[in-house]
């Protein structure tokens, strides 16, 4: 045994000189012999460690506003947050001030502060970037994000330039701190290492208690109605800090057996067909739609949404308030499908990236309807996997899922970041056609989504746009995104049009998610709130024109509402609320809505009664098979025909995935060399992280061995 450890200790002793002779051999850049050679730097340095408890409270003041001045995009509006919020600038400089404590407890004291002042700048970086992007700020969520991002190539999200920069900017600064760690001084302290850990951990404990007693105060906000307000008035670091601990929901006091049970009894009600009809329900998402007629700056050769607007004569409308601003789609998303509220949930939380990932049902209006009969499909042409919508719609209880992983996508928009919208419709037919049933069909567009082009593209765009007092870049953006919106408007005449040739009763109810990020600010637009998109409706069986203001919340459940559908314990209560004329923002109507919504995320579902009411489904991507007919060899590739393949159709040889070329949504493409007779293969719809959603059937190679060309 002694024997065996000495080995190992050897081992590890080899191991530890090739990697230290490996980083000796790393030249070390000029720059840095220079700053290790400045007198004037030894000296800041040494007086920083042996002066640390004071120094490090300017340090914390200037690491604050250089977050903050990242984070806003401008110095002046930095300056302006200490002036007019000294109270939080202190505490964002407190906050910074008690992490770096924890170099009080290393010997290497430099190199602790270096790695600490390195997180802070990263994450200072990160949303100045992020709100170059969008108008919400980053948060702890977004971490979660990643891989959808990575997804998102062509767009200003993720480019390969950006992850080659921050990859060697990484390695470079990983290199330089391991320098640093070998050849960096120690810290000699007077007080023993005891005494410096209970401070620390002191300074920690007074973060909670402190934070606590400022947010009782009123001088901190404990919840961010407005989630970019909240940062720009309480800072970065505080706001992203509440999206790392304040997660999900808090316990209700009010929340037990015998009020969830109340709640339930008091708003449940059956359902009546006042119009005798049970119609198709289509919900639609128009991804960062917006009513330009509400922008004061803007001027526009034509109406971009004639379409929209003929709608609004003769159909229900009226503005919809959403949970988010410039980006967030799935929260908009969520609050429709669910009638619950996000403004329970943590800070810039998405809780199809959180909560429905640990529960095993969500009740939604999918569930709800297939109480009543009804099919539920939902349509997309991007990504299944993107915001785990795959994952969220099956605890949903929607029966199918058509992404762009089941759709033969040929046709993008003209930056070629995003396909066009016209495939949703013979796609949503398809959903339709898939079952015998009723349906409820939701819908997701992304023909408007973001970036949109500083520079003018293309060159003949349809409809001209002058935006007063605003920068060229800016109207070359408005340009691009306004001539994207009239799309969208020529897309929903085209959906609606094709809809009423069928001989079922329908209504379409279509509604923005958010506003496009394009630089608005409340004060430019009609409804001074950011907040405010818009929806309208479509039906062909004559329901009555109503117009009124919903939440997103709201939207779903007053027009099962009006079709005499009551079904569902959250749509039940908004129906409720709202017949009783109950204001949206009362303490009657938001505590019930909490305390159900607890109830059926967080606690014990008492509305349930202890049964399974709503089991997740058994979601089934794509509504069309995936067929293998034949197969020709042809110029040293086998090509496979069939039916329904697409840009995301992979081919498998005895289970192992080869390279493969698509040729149309009747061909794919691989190299011969990977295939001999007697093969198994089979083709594979992929989403991102090489999820399988969907498989043909298996085919077995039996190829002649004459000339080339020759068909199986």
């Amino acid at each position: 045994m002694k024997n065996v450890f000495s080995k190992i200790k050897s081992a590890a002793k080899n191991v530890k000189d090739k990697i230290s002779g490996a980083f000796k051999k790393i030249p070390t850049p000029k720059f840095i012999k220079k700053l290790k050679e400045n007198e004037k730097l030894k000296k800041v340095g040494a007086f920083l460690n042996k002066y640390a408890f004071i120094a490090h409270i300017p340090l914390s003041m200037a690491m604050c506003f250089v977050i903050e001045w990242l984070s806003r995009h401008s110095f002046v509006k930095a300056c302006s947050f200490v002036v007019d919020h000294p109270a939080a600038f202190f505490y964002n400089s407190y906050l910074i001030f008690v992490i770096y404590s924890l170099c009080f407890l290393c010997k290497r004291q430099t190199l602790c502060r270096m790695i600490v002042s390195a997180v802070f700048v990263i994450l200072g970086i990160t949303n100045c970037i992020v709100l170059l992007n969008r108008v919400t700020p980053f948060g702890f969520t977004d971490l979660n994000m990643i891989t959808d991002l990575l997804t998102m190539q062509g767009t200003n999200y993720f480019s390969l330039g950006q992850a080659i920069i921050a990859i060697a900017a990484t390695v470079i600064y990983i290199i330089l701190m391991i320098k640093l760690f070998r050849k960096g001084k120690k810290t000699t302290y007077k007080s023993p290492f005891w005494v410096r850990l209970i401070v620390v951990v002191l300074l920690f404990v007074s973060l909670p208690v402190g934070t606590k007693f400022l947010q009782k105060q009123e001088i901190l906000a404990a919840y961010f109605g407005n989630l970019q307000q909240g940062y720009f008035d309480y800072g970065f670091l505080y706001g992203f800090a509440t999206s790392v601990f304040d997660r999900g929901m808090s316990k209700p006091l009010e929340y037990n057996e015998e009020t969830v049970t109340a709640l339930v009894e008091e708003t449940t009600r059956e359902t009546t067909l006042p119009y005798d009809k049970e119609p198709n329900i289509i919900v639609v998402l128009l991804e960062s739609f917006y009513d330009v007629s509400e922008v004061s700056f803007l001027e526009t050769s034509e109406d971009p949404i004639p379409y929209f607007h003929s709608l609004e004569n003769d159909f229900s409308t009226g503005h919809l308030i959403v949970p988010v601003v410039g980006a967030g789609t799935c929260n908009s998303e969520f609050e429709v499908l669910t009638a619950m509220s996000c403004q329970f949930l943590g800070p810039g939380e998405y809780p199809q990236k959180t909560v429905l990932k640990e529960i095993d049902q969500c009740e939604s209006v999918a569930s709800d309807l297939r109480n009543i009969g009804y099919s539920s499909h939902v349509v997309h042409n991007n990504g299944g996997n993107f915001y785990s919508r795959a994952n969220a719609f099956k605890l949903m209880g929607f029966d199918t899922f058509q992404s762009k992983e089941m759709l033969d996508i040929v046709d993008y928009s003209p930056m070629g970041s995003w396909p066009t919208d016209d495939i949703l419709i013979g796609a949503s037919l398809d959903a339709m056609d898939s079952t015998p049933n009723k349906d409820l069909l939701y819908t997701i567009t992304v023909g408007t989504h973001g970036d949109y082009p500083k520079v003018p593209y293309p060159d003949d765009q349809k409809i001209k746009v002058s935006c007063a007092g605003k920068t060229p870049e800016l109207t070359n953006q408005w340009t691009y995104y306004i001539n994207r919106l009239n799309e969208m408007d020529t897309f929903m005449k085209n959906y609606c049009e094709t809809l009423g040739q069928r001989d079922e009763d329908t209504i379409v109810i279509f509604f923005g998610d958010h506003l496009p990020t394009i630089g608005l600010t409340a004060d430019e637009i009609s409804t001074h709130d950011m907040y405010k998109t818009k929806y309208v409706i479509w039906n062909n069986f004559g329901m009555s024109k109503q117009d009124m203001e919903l939440t997103a919340y709201q939207l779903v459940p007053e027009f099962l509402d009006r079709l005499g559908i009551h079904e569902g314990t959250m749509f039940n209560y908004n129906q409720y609320r709202m017949d009783k004329d109950v204001p949206t923002q009362s303490n009657e109507y938001q505590q019930g809505l909490r305390i159900l919504q607890y109830d059926l995320l967080y606690g014990e579902q008492y509305a349930y009664k202890g049964q399974n009411m709503y089991p997740a489904s058994n979601l089934i991507m794509g509504v069309k098979d995936v067929v293998i007919d034949r197969m020709y060899s042809f110029d040293d590739e086998l090509h496979i025909y069939g039916q329904n393949f697409t840009k995301w159709s992979k081919v498998f040889v005895n289970g192992k995935k080869v390279p493969t070329g698509y040729k149309s949504g009747q061909v794919l493409a691989i190299d011969s060399e990977n295939v001999k007779n007697g093969d198994t293969i089979t083709v594979k719809q992929l989403g991102s992280s090489d999820t399988e959603f969907r498989t043909s059937n298996e085919v077995v190679v039996n190829l002649p061995t004459a000339a080339s060309g020759d068909a199986q």
